[in-house]
């Protein structure tokens, strides 16, 4: 295998990000080999979160506010990647942007780069960025990108839509790439596997998860269990959050953070009917979005069922990850 590139990780949450570029695990019958990265130090402020990613990533994340971080804490490191929290972007949100204390962490995550001065920094936030607290001046996300230039960083940013990359969602990310200047490397981006562009079909929802509609309440794959979906009433014709069915034959809308119990329903749903009938009308479980996001089975998320629905939708899709990790070693050869 090729020279390992050491890892810090920041905003890792449940660790989507890391398990893709770490790579060796199985999603929906495809093998995702190894890849040559190691991850040195993780950092996430959410202690479920950071259970979620002890549990299945093996080592522990640094659990806390990343404002307070010693950086004597932080190891040396060729690769540094966070996805800085999203939500005052988000076109779903209240997008109030760079203006609250949360639209700035970016500049902590620019604050280790300065530090560490790593070789490449991926960065990953949603699609609103770019449009996000916009009044006639820059967007947040090219103001992002100048003060990340201004530290020494080549710097580029992309739209990549995860269902490009056999992930069962239509989930439509930007990732910023920096490569210190002094390398002259050239950043590259994960050529599209699935969809329009390429012969292989975009992965629907029912190929992925179909399989688990009557098996709800079984010991695998964990989180399908009677404790595992959200049971949020559903309002038949009602513009609300999460209040639709996804389609079957298409990749699922985004699985967001922010449902508050709203999860979508699941394509075989026969809508409310009375009384309840969990094979007739319910939301999708943790593990169906958590399969939606590309999480393989054996991912299992110890915490509850909203705090575990919070981390999927907050996570990036590890497949997505293993495709920008293979790229992103193209670039650093």
């Amino acid at each position: 295998m090729a020279k390992k590139f050491s890892v810090i990780s920041l905003f890792s949450g449940c660790g989507g990000m890391d398990l893709g570029f770490k790579g060796g695990f199985s999603f929906l019958g495809a093998s995702y080999a190894e890849n040559p990265y190691s991850i040195v130090f993780a950092n996430d402020i959410v202690p479920a979160a950071c259970n979620t990613y002890h549990h299945n990533l093996g080592h522990a994340p640094h659990c806390g506010d990343i404002k307070d971080l010693d950086y004597n804490l932080l190891p040396q490191a060729d690769v540094v990647v966070g996805g800085f929290p999203c939500q005052d972007f988000s076109l779903a949100g209240k997008r109030k942007g760079l203006s609250t204390e949360r639209g700035q962490l970016y500049r902590e995550m620019k604050k280790v780069i300065e530090y560490v001065r790593p070789m490449v920094f991926v960065a990953e936030n949603v699609d609103g960025i770019r449009k996000s607290g916009i009044s006639g001046g820059a967007s947040p996300l090219e103001i992002i990108v100048d003060e990340f230039r201004a530290i020494g960083y080549d710097v580029q940013y992309k739209a990549l839509n995860a269902a490009d990359y056999g992930v069962p969602q239509n989930r439509i990310r930007i990732i910023i790439i920096g490569i210190r200047q002094d390398t002259h490397k050239v950043i590259k981006y994960p050529c599209p596997t699935h969809g329009l562009s390429v012969e292989i079909p975009y992965i629907s929802a029912k190929a992925a998860i179909d399989d688990l509609w009557d098996k709800l309440g079984s010991d695998f794959p964990k989180n399908h269990t009677m404790k595992d979906y959200s049971r949020a009433k559903f309002y038949e014709g009602k513009k609300m959050q999460g209040n639709l069915q996804i389609k079957a034959n298409a990749p699922a809308p985004t699985i967001r953070a922010e449902h508050h119990g709203n999860i979508e329903g699941h394509y075989r749903s026969l809508c409310d009917k009375e009384p309840h009938n969990i094979l007739n009308w319910r939301r999708l479980s943790v593990r169906e979005c958590a399969r939606l996001q590309s999480f393989p089975d054996d991912f299992e998320f110890n915490c509850s069922a909203s705090a575990a629905y919070k981390q999927i939708g907050n996570a990036v899709p590890p497949v997505m990850a293993w495709h920008i990790a293979r790229a992103l070693h193209e670039s650093l050869r």
